[in-house]
Parts: C-alpha cells; sequence; structure tokens
C-alpha cells in the first residue's frame, strides 16, 4: 500500500523553484506567518510585552512573570486538546465539539477522588497521581463512547459529540452531587501553578512532556501512518489489512487522555470547579487550532506541530487583546474575524488561485518573447 508518511517533510523542491516559494507552500507557513505577524506588531504597538520579570506568588516564591509567560502558561489545556482533536480529524474527518464538557467530567472526577466527597478538604483523601490516574480512564471512557458512535454506528462526528457536549457538564455536576468541591491542600495546585522553587509556570512542563510523548509514539509506532490511511480513504486502508472502525475508535480515546490531562490542570489552578464555565468554548478554540495549523478537517493528511502552534497562535492573539482592554464581550468577534482570515488564506483553495496569479506575469511575458 502506498501510504502517506508519518509527518509531513518539507515540499520537495520543483524544477527552478525559489526558495521563498517553497516555503510559502509548507503547511506551516500560514501559523508561523500569523505568529510572526503578532509578534511584529507587539513589537511596534509595545516593545514592554515581551518584557519577563521575576515577581512573588501569594506563597512569597519567586516565580516569572509577563506576556509570554502568560501565552505559554494559559495556552497549556489548548495545545494539549488541539494534539488529540487532530488525530479525531484526520481519522474521521470531524470533530469533537464535547471535549469542553468532557473536560468538566474529569476534573469533577479527580476532585471527587482527592476530596473524597467532602465539599471542602484540606487534605488529599488519597494519592493524587492515582486521582489522576482515574480521572484519565473516566474519560477515556467516554472518549471511546463517542468513538463507538462513530466508527460503528457511522454517526457523523459532530452529531455523535453533541450528546457529551448537551449532557456532559450535568454528569459533571452529578459526580459531585451537584456541590462544588474545594481542595484546600496546596500540592493539589502545583499542577495548575508553580512547584516550590521552579519559577515557571508547571503546565508548560506538563504540556512539553505531551508533546514529547506524542512525537515518540508518531515516530516510533504506525498510529500517524494509520490514522492517515484511514482518514484519506477507510475501503482502501480496509483492503490493506487496516481496521478503520478500530483506528478511529482508538484516536478518541486518545483525546480522552488529552482532555483529563487538561481538565485536571484547569481544575487544579483554583482547586476548585465551575461546572457551567470550566473550558468554555474551548471546543471551538480547538477546532481553530487544527484548522489554523493547515490540517484539512475533512480528514486525511495531518500535521500535529501545525496545530501546536496554531494553538499558541490563538493563545497570542487572545493575550494581545487583554492587553490591549478589548472589552470581554467583544474578543471572540476579534478573534474570529482574524483567525478565519487566516484558515481562508491556508485553504488550498485559495492558495491555488494565489499561485495562478504569480504565474500569470510569467506565462504573458513567455508568450510575448
Amino acid at each position: 500500500m502506498t501510504a502517506p508518511v508519518k509527518e509531513p517533510k518539507t515540499p520537495v523542491r520543483k524544477p527552478g523553484e525559489s526558495l521563498p516559494k517553497r516555503l510559502t507552500r509548507h503547511q506551516l507557513f500560514i501559523p508561523l506567518a500569523a505568529l510572526a505577524l503578532l509578534v511584529l506588531f507587539n513589537l511596534i504597538a509595545d516593545p514592554s510585552f515581551f518584557a519577563v520579570t521575576i515577581k512573588e506568588n501569594s506563597l512569597g516564591n519567586p516565580v516569572l512573570s509577563g506576556n509570554i509567560i502568560s501565552v505559554l502558561d494559559n495556552a497549556s489545556e489548548l495545545v494539549i486538546l488541539a494534539i488529540g482533536m487532530t488525530l479525531v480529524t484526520a481519522s474521521s474527518g470531524g470533530q469533537d465539539i464535547s471535549v469542553g464538557a468532557a473536560m468538566a467530567i474529569a476534573g469533577s472526577v479527580i476532585l471527587r477522588m482527592v476530596c473524597g466527597g467532602q465539599v471542602a478538604a484540606d487534605t488529599l483523601y488519597m494519592p493524587l497521581f492515582l486521582a489522576v490516574l482515574i480521572g484519565i480512564l473516566v474519560s477515556m471512557l467516554f472518549g471511546a463512547f463517542n468513538g463507538a458512535l462513530v466508527a460503528y454506528f457511522k454517526i457523523q462526528p459532530m452529531v455523535a459529540t453533541l450528546i457529551l457536549f448537551t449532557a456532559g457538564r450535568s454528569i459533571a455536576a452529578w459526580i459531585n452531587n451537584n456541590q462544588l468541591p474545594i481542595m484546600n491542600d496546596i500540592s493539589f495546585k502545583y499542577a495548575g501553578t508553580f512547584l516550590p522553587g521552579i519559577p515557571v509556570p508547571t503546565p508548560i512542563f506538563i504540556t512539553a512532556f505531551v508533546i514529547l510523548l506524542f512525537w515518540l509514539t508518531l515516530k516510533f509506532t504506525n498510529l500517524g501512518l494509520y490514522t492517515q490511511a484511514v482518514g484519506i480513504n477507510a475501503n482502501s486502508s480496509r483492503l490493506n489489512g487496516l481496521d478503520p472502525k478500530l483506528i478511529k475508535l482508538l484516536t478518541y480515546v486518545i483525546l480522552g487522555m488529552c482532555v483529563a490531562v487538561a481538565g485536571f490542570i484547569r481544575v487544579s489552578r483554583s482547586g476548585s470547579i465551575n461546572y457551567s464555565r470550566i473550558a468554555e468554548n474551548i471546543e471551538m478554540d480547538a477546532i481553530l487550532a487544527v484548522a489554523l495549523g493547515g490540517n484539512a478537517l475533512s480528514g486525511g493528511k495531518f500535521n500535529i506541530y501545525g496545530s501546536i502552534v496554531g494553538a499558541y497562535v490563538i493563545q497570542f492573539l487572545t493575550t494581545t487583546l487583554y492587553k490591549y482592554e478589548v472589552p470581554s464581550t467583544a474578543l471572540p468577534a476579534y478573534k474570529a474575524v482574524v483567525v478565519i482570515l487566516l484558515v481562508v488564506l491556508s485553504a488550498p483553495v485559495v492558495q491555488e488561485k494565489l499561485a495562478g496569479i504569480k504565474k500569470t506575469p510569467a506565462k504573458t511575458a513567455k508568450e510575448v518573447s
């Protein structure tokens, strides 16, 4: 079987093609160009945007502070979700719109475990590692539920995940008897804030670990190859010995794991949970990150690194808008306009049109000669 490689490489150089043209054809060009434009805008408007200082946090420990640190920190959950969403999109040609609600479920489970069912707890009821592991397993089960609907019942992904999108936050509230548990043990908040003696936010390290884990997985397994093959043509992949249903189910389970990690980071930041507001609309940002990374939302060939850059671009944009005091009610509109422009520019149809415009003068000149 002639199958796509795990990770897209630099486009093959065509005869006589210049370096700039090759770079603009690269899948990462649009997200990196968007990131560069945001950096340039902030450098011109206010160079202090990039200042990084050391301040004391609420515990009196010196920690790094600044807009760039905020971007890297606050983008953590989105980056992790974008990785899982990329695999789901590539295999099924659809998106999971329930990740925000599933984060609420995972966070609620973890708080239930560490609080022991109490409304407020001062110490961990069970080891944090075990509580997080239980949260991951529960989240993977919900991912398997979504995946089964898509793979075995052949329900369109957005419709299949609409079930959990609608019921997820109610399930999260039910897990803790509609109470808002609070964990006061400071060690629970380390994952969402800072480890003692380390000035860099812990979510940055967790995100780096997840990225490394997926890099190793894609490099030393056939997960990426199989996912792309199923997304490009499920029937052909079946004829070549793959089980498309199993591959699709697996990608949803993997997304469930990503959801649990992101949910843990989110509840660890505050030590509590608000079922109706936690990770609100994050599923839209995750889908946009995948699209902004140059990945086709119809499935097939993918580039996880493009989605990662796309997630950081979205958070960079959000931080920039907050920096210049854009009202929170208007922020989604500003974000939507900018992201839509970037996604449209990255669309293959638009790129083909632009390439055609560039070729026209050269062709005319040749015809005249």
